[in-house]
């Protein structure tokens, strides 16, 4: 590595080593170790963005083969050769990394949270002054309906795992500079701690469980199963919290889902990506309307994730390009223009 990479991917590894050293001091206090049940939190998400990160450069190279006209399996060897040099593999799996522990802190610190108290009826009660008097759900459910809707949406919310997946590990494994990836990454890191931040701030578990009657029309799907097994995690973790496999998932303020979103959404504008663009314009639409169709949301918590991911987005540039992204040496004037389209040198792959 360069020393201009040990500068920017050290303020990644201070954010991290900060953030687990806020873990282990809320793990003191609560009196329960971090916990990794079944290898669900880290484990398997490790294994899952190798896994990707290997289809996504064989794809890649095979494309760029490809554009070259010369798709066969010796050119293809030849372009991931070119592409993935040890500076470039060194960076991205240690950017995976610190993704990776941030996010099985964040599951940690939220699992604890349960021992706060939970504030649903002020959100409920905000929910409803923005609204004139009227739950924002029932609203929805009034104007889509309670049937058809309630299963797009259902796909539309359960979607998110596996467009985050692939967003993060894309954004180092597709971009032509790593620096530029790191972007992503240290803005999902942000996401991740402003996020449990809001957690701790309004403890909450959602309007399906403080306002259960204005989600009894909708049919039966794996929502409200997973619903009922977040709640049945959290009262297990209140019982037995020295339990190994004790371990809650649920927290509302604010929408994480709607941060996330937002925040790939952001990402893929300041990529250049504009079709991508306008179809995760559409998704983050969705997902807003889906967490509270659903009753994972109140409507006050879609808004503070939208500013999370902003808020993140404007960390992560900060982190990585304090003072800028440096324009390409001898690239045009327009070129130079496009702050939001990759640039690469042959160097700096």
């Amino acid at each position: 590595m360069r020393p201009d990479d040990v500068r920017w991917l050290a303020r990644v590894w201070a954010v991290v080593l900060l953030f687990a050293l806020v873990t282990a001091a809320r793990s003191l206090q609560v009196g329960i170790g971090v916990r990794d049940p079944h290898g669900a939190i880290f484990v398997s998400r490790v294994a899952l963005s190798l896994g990707l990160l290997g289809l996504l450069a064989v794809g890649d190279a095979a494309v760029r083969a490809g554009r070259a006209g010369s798709p066969r399996p010796r050119t293809v060897l030849a372009s991931l050769r070119e592409r993935w040099t040890g500076r470039r593999l060194v960076l991205v799996l240690t950017g995976l990394l610190a993704y990776h522990l941030v996010y099985f802190c964040y599951h940690n610190l939220k699992s604890w949270d349960v021992f706060r108290q939970p504030r649903d009826a002020m959100l409920l009660g905000w929910d409803r002054w923005l609204f004139l008097g009227h739950s924002p759900a029932v609203l929805l459910h009034d104007l889509l309906g309670q049937h058809v809707a309630a299963y797009v949406l259902m796909v539309v919310y359960e979607s998110f795992s596996t467009l985050v997946s692939v967003s993060v590990v894309a954004s180092v494994a597709l971009t032509e500079r790593v620096r530029d990836g790191y972007v992503f990454l240290a803005s999902a890191l942000w996401v991740w701690i402003l996020g449990v931040g809001s957690y701790y701030l309004i403890p909450s578990l959602g309007p399906f469980h403080s306002a259960p009657a204005d989600f009894a029309g909708l049919p039966h799907t794996m929502i409200q199963d997973t619903q009922a097994r977040y709640v049945g995690q959290r009262a297990y973790l209140l019982a037995h919290p020295a339990a190994s496999d004790a371990f809650a998932q649920i927290s509302a303020f604010a929408s994480l889902h709607v941060a996330v979103t937002c925040l790939i959404l952001l990402m893929a504008r300041y990529y250049g990506l504009r079709r991508t663009s306008i179809a995760l314009t559409v998704f983050l639409a969705g997902t807003i309307v889906a967490t509270v169709y659903l009753g994972w949301h109140f409507a006050v918590d879609d808004v503070a994730g939208l500013l999370i991911a902003y808020v993140a987005f404007r960390l992560g540039r900060l982190m990585i390009y304090p003072r800028g992204r440096p324009a390409v040496p001898g690239a045009s004037a327009k070129r130079q223009d496009l702050r939001t389209r990759p640039v690469t040198t042959a160097v700096d792959r």
